[in-house]
């Protein structure tokens, strides 16, 4: 009878009554638990979480605390929370290091620093002398029908590329050719390396940033069937405002190839008639940084058996070139937001019963090259095949209030059909990838599950193109991205974070309970990954 009179009593209440009904506070930096685990993770005493260091073994083993406070079993090696993964740490001696070009008797120096950076993830030769042949974007694509290699001779020559790729191919194809199809193919020609022009105009950051974090050291995973390479490849990267002199006897411009790349039009392919000479000094070593695993098993007799991925990364840059006085590159949208996120979800289903099971993972060596999902995609901690979808954060990045996602890989698989109307049931609309020459498809740790065959998607809080949400995103690739000042003083949108964590958790229910596990698109590029033999044509 009490609930009758009381709703009898909202019925003659006027509208601007029930306008006035309290709603639960916005949240504040002093009260959103989300914030308060990024001021753990990206504060001073973390050091930047670069993955080996102490400070990333810290951060670990705050996020395994909080795994277990969320109920989730430790889902590691040997019945902990760590999966242990071994990477060799390379570290390239600048000083000691040079480049030029060689033109017959004529040599020009270039700067390693102002006009140059050595790559350090990957083996680099201690000595190199040889043509260079610039092809292009450098995109191996033939059953595309697009393919940069096709009729160069390129045996005992470093290639140059610039990158990009031309409107003919999706942003996704495009970053996997770059990023997956390049070595292959660069191997098989047989060329000695590669030299990497970046277009200014598709750039995150600027170059004098990228001086600064050349300083520090590469990674690769230290087993060597997960290798890029096997055996030394050299590879440097020019400054665009330095590119003309690469250009100087072919007969073509930097200026007239980025007209061209501008438009995304395909690009011409010759000889640069000059030879590269570099000396390279590295010292490398093994380290060892775990990934953080746990699982939340399911309750269906059957579906409990298939895992659902939710990933992000831990690990950051580290302490490096100061910049603004501060050398430590805290990593707090980049990407704590993303752990914090994680460690919320999984709190949020403390309790709930979902078919599938879960299994968080918090990523190491992401900064080095994907290298941690990279380990954990080919050697998971549950049974390989079992794994039925990914779904990653990384620098979500809520700036202003969620309205639109961008869900990378959404139109791939039912798993981004999933994510749209989610985020249409919740009011937000989801769209395309604003900059495709970024290569942000295969940036992040969703890509590595994709090369195995699972259905993946990355998320992000999305402002429309031409707004002023997109110019703060890019104002914060600008001066923010990859610096120390992703730090903790920045401003950021707490009810968009929480928002985007309902989200996330009504994205994931979703997907542990749809009755049919995500399967790829017939007709994407990346079902030809897939070995489980899930029907291409069943809905969740």
């Amino acid at each position: 009878m009490r609930s009758i009179l009381l709703a009898a009593a909202i019925a003659v209440l006027p509208v601007s009554a029930l306008a006035a009904t309290p709603s639960q506070p916005a949240p504040t930096k002093a009260t959103s638990a989300w914030w308060g685990h990024i001021k753990v993770l990206a504060s001073n005493a973390y050091e930047g979480r670069l993955t080996g260091s102490p400070g990333y073994y810290k951060a670990a083993h705050y996020v395994a605390g909080q795994f277990k406070a969320a109920g989730l079993k430790p889902g590691g090696d040997k019945g902990s929370y760590f999966q242990a993964v071994k990477y060799l740490e390379q570290h390239v001696d600048a000083a000691h290091s040079s480049m030029a070009l060689v033109d017959g008797t004529k040599v020009t120096p270039l700067a390693v620093g102002p006009d140059l950076t050595f790559g350090s993830r990957d083996e680099q030769p201690k000595t190199v002398e040889a043509p260079m042949v610039f092809i292009g974007y450098g995109l191996h694509l033939p059953e595309q029908g697009y393919d940069d290699f096709a009729g160069q001779d390129l045996k005992g020559k470093v290639v140059v590329v610039l990158g990009g790729g031309p409107d003919t191919l999706s942003a996704a194809l495009k970053s996997h050719a770059s990023s997956t199809e390049f070595p292959k193919a660069l191997k098989a020609a047989g060329a000695v390396g590669v030299i990497r022009l970046q277009n200014p105009k598709a750039m995150d950051i600027p170059w004098a940033r990228l001086i600064s974090l050349s300083s520090q050291p590469g990674m690769r995973l230290a087993e060597p069937a997960l290798q890029t390479y096997r055996g030394p490849v050299f590879s440097a990267s020019l400054n665009p405002d330095k590119a003309e002199v690469l250009f100087a006897k072919s007969g073509h411009s930097f200026a007239e190839l980025l007209a061209l790349a501008d438009a995304h039009k395909p690009l011409p392919r010759f000889p640069l008639n000059q030879s590269v000479k570099a000396s390279v000094v590295t010292e490398t070593h093994e380290i060892s940084s775990p990934n953080v695993v746990g699982v939340l098993p399911g309750t269906d007799p059957t579906l409990k058996a298939q895992y659902v991925v939710v990933s992000a990364h831990l690990d950051h840059l580290g302490v490096g070139e100061p910049i603004k006085g501060d050398k430590v590159y805290h990593g707090a949208m980049d990407n704590a937001a993303g752990v914090a996120a994680m460690i919320e979800t999984a709190k949020g289903l403390k309790g709930h019963k979902l078919k599938r099971s879960i299994v968080f993972v918090a990523i190491a060596g992401e900064e080095k090259g994907l290298l941690g999902s990279k380990a954990f995609a080919e050697h998971p901690t549950v049974p390989k095949t079992a794994i039925v979808a990914d779904i990653n954060m990384d620098e979500f990045l809520p700036l202003f209030p969620l309205k639109h996602l961008l869900v990378l890989g959404e139109g791939e698989s039912t798993l981004g059909d999933m994510a749209r109307e989610t985020a249409k049931a919740k009011g937000y609309d989801t769209l395309p990838d604003p900059a495709p020459d970024r290569n942000i498809f295969v940036r992040s740790d969703q890509y590595s599950f994709i090369k195995t065959g699972v259905p993946s998607v990355a998320l992000k809080v999305e402002g429309l193109p031409g707004s002023p949400e997109a110019q703060m995103d890019k104002d914060w690739n600008t001066y923010r991205y990859h610096a120390p000042q992703d730090d903790l003083t920045q401003p950021v949108d707490l009810k968009s974070a929480d928002d985007f964590d309902a989200y996330l958790l009504a994205l994931l229910t979703r997907v542990a309970d749809a009755k049919a596990r995500p399967v790829w698109k017939a007709d994407s590029f990346f079902k030809r990954f897939d070995t489980t033999g899930a029907a291409s044509g069943a809905q969740p």
